[in-house]
C-alpha cells in the first residue's frame, strides 16, 4: 500500500514539473488519496500549500477539513484544535457532514461552535447594523440573514434563547425586514396610452396623499420642533436598540406612532404615547407640505 502511495506522489510531482500546473481541485483530490492511503504527513504538506490558494468556498472548506483530519491522525491535537477554531471563525455556518469525520472531531467542532458562535454572531450584528446606518442595505440584509441563520443553529440553541442573543434576534429580524424592503426598487411608471373619447363616467375617487420616506430624493425631511423621548422608568442592565416609525402629517403633527423594532413592552407604549404629542416642521416637496414616514432609532443604555 505504501508503495502505491509513493508512486502516486511521484506522479503528481512529475506533472507539476513537466506539464501544466494543476488546479486546486486536482491537488485536493490528490491530497484526499494520500489521506485515504494513510500518508498523512504527505497529505498535510500538500494541504498546507493549498491553504494559501484563493479557491471557491467548497474547496476551502474541504481543504480545512482534511488538514484538520491529518493533524489528528498524526497526533498533533493542539494544532488540530486551533485548526477547528480557524474553521469556525472563517466559516461560522459550516457544519461538516457527520459521515465524513470521526466522532471525536464531531464533538470538537460542536464544542468549538458552541463556544465561539455567540461572540461571532454579536459581531455580525454590529457589522450589519453599521452597514444599515450608512444605508448599505444590500450588505446589511445579507449580514442580518447570516446572523439569523446562525442563531437557528442547534449547537447554540440554549444561548440563542437567552439574553443578549435573544434580544439581538428581535432586532435583527426588524432590521433585516427594513433592509430588504429598502432594496425593493420603486415601480416604474408606464406612459399613459391614448384612449378613445368615452362618455362621462362616475366621479373619480379621491386618492389618499402619498406617504414620502427618506428614499424619495425630491423630499425635504421634517425637522423636529418638539421631540422628547421619555426616560426608561427602571434599571437597564444591557444595551437595547429599537426602531420607532412615525407618520407625520402635512401640519407637522404625528398621525401615528409604532415600534417597528420593539425594545421593551412597557417602554414601547410610553414612547409611542409620548410621540403623539411631538411636533415637526412638515416635510416638503417643491415647497408644499407632504406626509412623511420617519424612523427613529431608540437605544436604552445601562444605568451608570
Amino acid at each position: 500500500m505504501r508503495m502505491n502511495a509513493s508512486v502516486a506522489t511521484c506522479t503528481v510531482v512529475v506533472l507539476l514539473l513537466s506539464g501544466p500546473r494543476l488546479h486546486a481541485q486536482d491537488s485536493l483530490e490528490a491530497a484526499r488519496q494520500l489521506y485515504a492511503s494513510a500518508e498523512y504527513t504527505s497529505a498535510l504538506s500538500m494541504l498546507n500549500g493549498l491553504s494559501n490558494v484563493d479557491s471557491p468556498r467548497e474547496e476551502r472548506r474541504a481543504i480545512a477539513l482534511y488538514r484538520t483530519l491529518c493533524l489528528l491522525a498524526v497526533g498533533r491535537g493542539q494544532e488540530a484544535d486551533r485548526a477547528i477554531e480557524s474553521m469556525v471563525s472563517a466559516d461560522p455556518l459550516y457544519r461538516p457532514d457527520a459521515d465524513e469525520i470521526p466522532p471525536r472531531m464531531r464533538t470538537a467542532i460542536a464544542e468549538a461552535r458552541k463556544r465561539m458562535l455567540p461572540a461571532i454572531l454579536q459581531e455580525k450584528y454590529k457589522d450589519s447594523k453599521a452597514a444599515f446606518d450608512r444605508q448599505d442595505f444590500s450588505r446589511a440584509a445579507f449580514g442580518f440573514k447570516e446572523m439569523l441563520d446562525g442563531l437557528a443553529d442547534p449547537d447554540i440553541s440554549v444561548a440563542a434563547s437567552q439574553s443578549p442573543l435573544a434580544d439581538l434576534k428581535t432586532l435583527a429580524i426588524g432590521f433585516h425586514e427594513l433592509s430588504s424592503k429598502a432594496l425593493v426598487p420603486a415601480p416604474v411608471a408606464t406612459p399613459a396610452k391614448a384612449e378613445a373619447l368615452l362618455p362621462p363616467g362616475p366621479p373619480a375617487t379621491i386618492q389618499a396623499p402619498k406617504l414620502y420616506t427618506s428614499d424619495d430624493h425630491d423630499v425635504v425631511p421634517p425637522r423636529a420642533i418638539r421631540q422628547e423621548i421619555p426616560a426608561f422608568p427602571g434599571k437597564v442592565t444591557i444595551t437595547k436598540t429599537g426602531v420607532m416609525e412615525l407618520v407625520i402629517d402635512r401640519s407637522g403633527n404625528v398621525e401615528s406612532a409604532m415600534m417597528r423594532v420593539p425594545v421593551n413592552a412597557q417602554y414601547d407604549r410610553m414612547a409611542t404615547t409620548a410621540a403623539k404629542n411631538w411636533q415637526y416642521q412638515p416635510a416638503t416637496v417643491d415647497g408644499s407640505p407632504v406626509k412623511f414616514v420617519k424612523r427613529i432609532q431608540v437605544t436604552l443604555v445601562p444605568n451608570q
